[in-house]
């Protein structure tokens, strides 16, 4: 008896930390750019729902040569008071962060390179940021420079970029303001590029853009964000081409998990088939995909202009249960994309894509970007993306509380718990192959056995289940029940409608 108490404390104590660093940040980038967009895709700071993010971001400003920062589109931020409609969002939700992004691919890297190269000009731009922050009211300063030592940078970027961020630290500190960044997500540009341990140092979220993993640039067909590598994926570099090896990564070289923001893609990469007949994963293209009436980019769309094409009709989608992710094809036009679906996956394992027992979650989610999303709803509710990652992660904090108050140190009695899992119905039903290790259970008189961490479902009892959490030397069953009308979907690690759980 003594021992189960012990076990039963030791058990909360782990699980109160758990839920005091619970996954709850929700960063969403919104480009300003898209003000100028035709019919439905034009957005304006307006159409933005402050309560489904934690934390906006304002995409872009750039620098000059000399440090200072330099308005992209000053009538639209400044004369048009974007820059205040902006932040006059707090308003309406009081725990709402915002900020202000420097960079994106557009300003490319070789200026970024000779600022952080001189301690003059890196002066500049910091206390030229604290001036632009603390002008329009911010909460902080986002540093997007895509890339340190690419694209025109130098290898000595490296260590100038960390101690630029390092001095960035000791300003922002003093006047209580976040500072974070965009960074690359591939382990070989991760190499490339950043002091990982400096970065997890200095800045409060580090938002990787774990996306744009294949395009046309490939000549074949690719997922934009596969979460796992592909069967077709046979090479050791081709194995790291996705979100787990990339999230895997940034931990495994030295950042705090904590700190790490996992980057979702709100639009998808297409490309022009060679033969409209070969329309699998790994089909030869010619070249990029028909630009969409919004974004009129080649080679990528919107989620909003995607389901609108979805809803013309002729589109084929298929669920790729290997990397997680839909594909859709029409003639000669394929395109790789995240839905609610795949969304939901993503943001459900990211409380537990590292050693749960050791409190190594993540510190949340962020989308690119907030405008192509389904923000009218044309396809269905309004903001299909953001809903489900809110749901996913929903579900993941409440079902770590659930356990807080189950002191019964893993016997029978289920706390009632979970919630619904977000489905476009446009899919079949998901595989038995689970997001992380789901260990081994047998079912028996008095529950279940675990043999390592991770999620069990009842063998018996398709409503219930376990996580397997490491007590000392053994893994201790925490039991959990979905809601009545619920099934545990091993795929989404979510609670789900029956009819899309496979194994029940």
């Amino acid at each position: 008896m003594g021992r189960k108490i012990l076990i039963a404390l030791l058990v909360n104590c782990l699980l109160w930390e758990l839920v005091s660093a619970a996954t709850d940040k929700v960063v969403c980038y919104h480009g300003s750019w898209s003000k100028y967009r035709s019919g439905n895709g034009q957005f304006t700071v307006n159409d933005i729902d402050p309560n489904l993010c934690t934390h906006l971001i304002y995409s872009f400003v750039g620098i000059n040569t000399d440090g200072s920062i330099l308005l992209l589109d000053s009538t639209l931020d400044v004369n048009n008071a974007n820059f205040a409609n902006f932040n006059a969002l707090k308003t309406r939700n009081a725990a709402l962060k915002t900020l202000v992004a420097v960079g994106g691919w557009g300003e490319g890297s070789t200026k970024y390179s000779a600022v952080a190269a001189s301690a003059t000009s890196r002066a500049t731009f910091i206390q030229s940021a604290l001036n632009l922050v603390q002008t329009y009211g911010f909460d902080g300063f986002d540093i997007d420079w895509e890339y340190p030592a690419q694209r025109g940078g130098a290898a000595a970027d490296v260590q100038n970029y960390a101690t630029l961020i390092k001095e960035f630290r000791t300003v922002f500190d003093k006047h209580g303001l976040l500072l974070t960044a965009a960074v690359a997500a591939t382990p070989g540009s991760v190499d490339q590029s950043y002091d990982v341990p400096a970065l997890s140092k200095y800045l409060d979220i580090i938002n990787v853009m774990a996306y744009d993993i294949h395009a046309s640039w490939d000549g074949v067909t690719g997922q934009n964000a596969p979460l796992y590598a592909s069967s077709i994926d046979t090479t050791a570099s081709a194995k790291l081409l996705n979100v787990n090896a990339s999230i895997s990564g940034w931990i495994s070289r030295g950042a705090d998990p904590q700190k790490l923001a996992l980057g979702l893609g709100v639009y998808g990469r297409s490309f022009t088939l060679s033969n409209s007949a070969i329309s699998g994963l790994g089909a030869p293209v010619s070249g990029a995909g028909n630009s969409g009436p919004y974004t009129l980019e080649a080679g990528m769309l919107g989620y909003n202009e995607i389901c609108e094409a979805q809803l013309a009709g002729g589109w084929t989608t298929v669920w790729d249960d290997e990397q997680k992710v839909p594909y859709s094809f029409k003639g000669d036009q394929w395109i790789g994309y995240d839905n609610p679906r795949s969304i939901a996956i993503k943001a459900s394992i990211i409380l537990f894509i590292v050693n749960y027992a050791k409190s190594l979650n993540l510190g949340g989610v962020m989308i690119w970007s907030i405008e192509t999303e389904d923000f009218r709803g044309i396809c269905g509710s309004k903001y299909p993306i953001l809903n489900a990652i809110k749901s996913a992660l929903g579900t993941a904090n409440e079902n770590i509380e659930e356990n807080v108050n189950d002191d019964t140190g893993g016997n029978d009695d289920a706390s009632s718990g979970g919630g619904t899992a977000v489905d476009d119905g446009n899919d079949t039903p998901v595989g038995d192959e689970t997001v992380v290790d789901d260990g081994t259970a047998s079912g028996g008189t008095g529950g279940v056995t675990c043999t390592q961490a991770g999620y069990i479902r009842d063998p018996a009892d398709c409503n219930k289940f376990y996580y397997c959490l490491l007590v000392g030397s053994s893994y201790q069953p925490l039991a959990q029940q979905c809601n009545s009308n619920l099934y545990f979907d091993l795929e989404s690690q979510t609670c789900n409608w029956p009819q899309l759980v496979s194994g029940c």
